[in-house]
């Protein structure tokens, strides 16, 4: 149970026959149930909910894999039409469960990754994961309006602190501007 990210008895037992009837084929399947259970096993849900999408994502990947067999042995066009519509459905079903997983897991959390930084001489950087205190030692409070960077803004002259002045470029013919 554990395995499966419950400690619900009923939970269990309830996906584990779920797991048994989608493997049915004719009779009970014990080998695919067994492999089934063990897909959601690797995944190694947390709760519940991960619990019941892993055990979709376990049948959707077994349908695939049937349907991939069933494409392999077509003997006409319109059986082999079904069969890869039927697959590609499946995998890119399969795809999107990865991705809800994903998003589920990480409980919407936003990720930046910063690719290039430009620390100017006597400048500081800082490399990894970087988390602000919300109180303490170097915390700020929020105020009601915080500020934002602007690119541009008309009528309203930028600081060139850090830029040295502009120097007049000569023009080809040898004329300045």
């Amino acid at each position: 149970m554990h395995a499966v990210g419950t400690t619900d008895h009923d939970f269990f037992a309830g996906l584990v026959r779920q797991l048994v009837d989608a493997s049915k084929d004719g009779e009970v399947a014990e080998r695919g149930a067994n492999f089934m259970l063990s897909v959601v096993k690797g995944i190694e849900p947390r709760d519940q909910i991960e619990a019941m999408l892993a055990a979709q994502m376990a049948a959707v990947h077994t349908a695939s894999m049937t349907l991939a067999r069933r494409l392999a042995q077509v003997e006409n066009i319109p059986q082999q039409d079904s069969a890869e519509r039927a697959f590609n459905k499946l995998t890119r079903t399969f795809a999107t469960q990865m991705s809800a997983l994903k998003e589920y897991r990480s409980k919407g959390e936003q990720k930046m990754t910063v690719q290039h930084v430009h620390v100017a001489e006597g400048g500081q950087a800082i490399v990894g994961n970087v988390n602000a205190p919300a109180e303490g030692v170097g915390a700020q409070k929020k105020t009601g309006v915080q500020p934002h960077a602007l690119a541009y803004a008309p009528g309203v002259e930028m600081p060139r602190q850090v830029e040295k002045e502009r120097e007049t470029v000569p023009l080809a013919g040898g004329e300045g501007l």
